[in-house]
């Protein structure tokens, strides 16, 4: 559709030739969400055999943002307080991340890895890493690079659409 053209209105049939290409980008992200996911489960207990699939995301992005608040981590996963507790509750029952109270608010605490957590986080992403490259390591090292930019540029967008 350039430009010029206005979408469709939502109860208007449009022909799927127009949507084609869009279609198949859909449908490639589902196929790739599904394998993230099931990627995800297996780093996940490669961390700890107890670690739910979201608690591995959690972790990578403590890892990421620490010190973090649980706050800013449910705004950055789009839940509520109380689905993050739980996991959070989870990941310090298994020694994989710590709380300290926050300094600028008395009521809040700021997250951490502890060092078990960051040892297992870096074994799992090892693993990760090791595996991209056996997948990716017959391409040209430019297509992998535009890769990369590509999907942080369809990330950057996803974010302005939240």
């Amino acid at each position: 559709m350039s430009e010029t053209q206005a979408a469709a209105p939502v109860d208007q049939v449009v022909p799927v030739e127009e949507y084609e290409p869009y279609c198949a980008v859909e449908h490639q992200l589902g196929v790739l969400f599904r394998r993230s996911r099931a990627l995800s489960a297996e780093m996940g207990r490669e961390v700890h055999p107890e670690l739910e699939p979201g608690a591995y995301s959690i972790l990578v992005r403590i890892g990421e943002a620490a010190p973090a608040r649980s706050s800013d981590l449910a705004a950055y996963f789009g839940v509520g307080k109380a689905t993050i507790s739980r996991q959070l509750k989870v990941l310090e029952e298994l020694g994989l991340v710590g709380r300290e109270p926050d300094p600028l608010d008395g009521r809040a605490h700021l997250l951490g890895l502890t060092d078990e957590g960051r040892l297992r986080l870096d074994r799992a992403r090892s693993a990760r890493q090791r595996r991209f490259h056996a997948m990716l390591g017959t391409w040209p090292e430019e297509d992998v690079r535009l890769l990369g930019r590509m999907l942080a540029r369809l990330n950057a967008l996803t974010d302005a659409y939240r």
